[in-house]
């Protein structure tokens, strides 16, 4: 890795580590100020809805060979996030105040604070063993708390919503179907596209742990 590429990933994981960190204190003064869970979106969703589409650049990362994640996986998780998001979150006020919500922005803040950390200490390759375990041993728990009754459950009560609006109407006349139709099909395949990118956690899990303890050994 060249100087000026380790550089840039250096300033860009430390960006979205410090930006996450950002909305994680956003989040939970929010929670404390309040005593509510409702808050969640409408003190940090402006800054999360920039972090996420900004993540783009990783699919890039991969794409151009900067870092060896590839394309396909980087470019799901970035798709549907973005899509949850910025298209269903986003637009719809009604979904913004539910718990669900708050779920969804904890899971993903500390998971980005840790992840990002994690790539920025592996920059300058001086990353402490406990920040490289949290990384490949968080997402058991935050990944499918973010995604369940995250991700999953918003877009499941944002459906009657979408429907009665006729969302995306204008978008979707020339398509043989609608957003509607669209969301119910999301909802179908999301869990197991989920599974797909919670196995792969596994496997890197397995790879960057163990084969550490295994060195150690020997």
């Amino acid at each position: 890795m060249g100087g000026f590429t380790k550089l840039y990933l250096l300033s860009y994981n430390s960006l979205q580590a410090i930006g996450w960190a950002v909305s994680s204190f956003q989040i939970f003064y929010s929670l404390l100020s309040t005593a509510s869970v409702s808050g969640a979106y409408s003190s940090a969703g402006k800054l999360i809805s920039f972090l996420q589409c900004a993540a783009f650049l990783e699919v890039i990362h991969g794409a151009i060979g900067l870092v060896p994640s590839g394309t396909l996986l980087p470019l799901m998780q970035w798709g549907g996030r973005t899509h949850f998001l910025l298209a269903i979150v986003n637009k719809l006020d009604e979904v913004q105040h539910l718990p669900s919500v708050f779920i969804t922005f904890f899971a993903w803040s500390i998971s980005e604070v840790i992840r990002y950390s994690h790539y920025a200490f592996s920059c300058i390759g001086n990353c402490p063993y406990w920040i490289t375990y949290l990384r490949y041993t968080a997402f058991i728990v935050l990944y499918p708390l973010g995604v369940g009754p995250g991700e999953i459950w918003i877009m499941y009560q944002a459906l009657p919503i979408v429907k009665k609006k006729n969302l995306y109407s204008e978008t979707f006349s020339a398509l043989p179907f609608s957003y509607y139709d669209f969301l119910k099909v999301v909802l179908i395949v999301y869990p197991f596209l989920w599974l797909k990118l919670y196995l792969h956690l596994f496997k890197q899990r397995r790879s960057k742990l163990f084969k550490r303890h295994d060195k150690k050994r020997l």
